[in-house]
């Protein structure tokens, strides 16, 4: 299914892995990968057999941004329309992650900057090593911390006033602080971090997809609603998933003293 050159990719029991390779550039993002990363999360849509998804970094970072010489430099000279397209091709990409209906697990085994940090920002569950410093860094190069989605979900993450000051300084925070303000979910040692984020996929990966799906979508779209739409909202998903074999089988398993088996 994928054919993406600029990352490598990998679909084994139901989790598929992403990993930015780029360790020589700590993983910096070119047009190419933009491009790839993008239309690989859309396909993913197709993919049944798919159910968790998990974004890493290979050597020591997981993405310090956009790469100043693939990338920076060369928007030096676009016109308006030029620049247009390419921040339009960012927000796709996290576009196509929020709308996904899998779960998209970022798994931090590094420095986290500028587009790594709104990509990691996009995924539903961040797990970082103890050594995963983040910063989204866009004024240090004299842009506005508005990229990428960041100023929509990160006050959503971590608040407004917290967000307010990491988008304004540009400033890298540690892993810890990171985890304190709730912007990462779970740090652990480096050494650890690839069992931990196997484990918490294969969780995933034996829940309900369909109660997993609109779990996600339910969280998308009562961003935008009131309270009482909400809850109308929630009802009629709920009874939706009570339609769904899934919920038999959960019902049988807790009978039968096992495990379930979600289709």
């Amino acid at each position: 299914m994928n054919t993406a050159k600029s990352f490598l990719y990998e679909a084994k029991d139901g989790i598929g892995t992403i990993t930015l390779n780029r360790p020589e550039r700590l993983n910096a993002i070119t047009f190419e990968v933009y491009r790839e990363l993008a239309d690989l999360f859309a396909a993913l849509r197709n993919e049944p057999e798919v159910r968790v998804v998990v974004i890493t970094g290979a050597g020591r970072a997981f993405c310090s941004g956009g790469d100043v010489i693939e990338i920076i430099g060369k928007l030096q000279g676009r016109d308006a329309a030029g620049l247009l397209e390419f921040t339009r091709l960012t927000c796709e990409l996290i576009q196509n992650m929020r709308s996904l209906p899998k779960p998209v697990i970022a798994s931090l085994n590094g420095t986290t900057a500028g587009a790594g940090s709104c990509i990691a920002l996009a995924a539903d569950i961040r797990i970082a090593a103890d050594e995963a410093k983040i910063a989204f860094i866009f004024v240090k190069v004299g842009l506005a911390g508005t990229d990428m989605g960041a100023t929509y979900l990160l006050p959503r993450v971590v608040g407004l006033a917290k967000a307010t000051e990491l988008l304004m300084t540009g400033d890298f925070i540690s892993a810890k602080e990171a985890e304190a303000i709730g912007l990462y979910n779970r740090v652990v040692p480096r050494d650890q971090l690839e069992t931990a984020t196997l484990e918490l996929a294969q969780k995933l990966a034996r829940g309900p997809a369909l109660g997993l799906a609109k779990t996600k979508e339910m969280l998308n779209r009562e961003m935008h609603m009131g309270f009482e739409s909400g809850l109308e909202a929630e009802a009629v998903t709920q009874a939706l998933c009570m339609q769904h074999p899934d919920f038999q089988e959960a019902h049988d398993a807790f009978l039968a003293k096992r495990e379930a088996k979600f289709k």
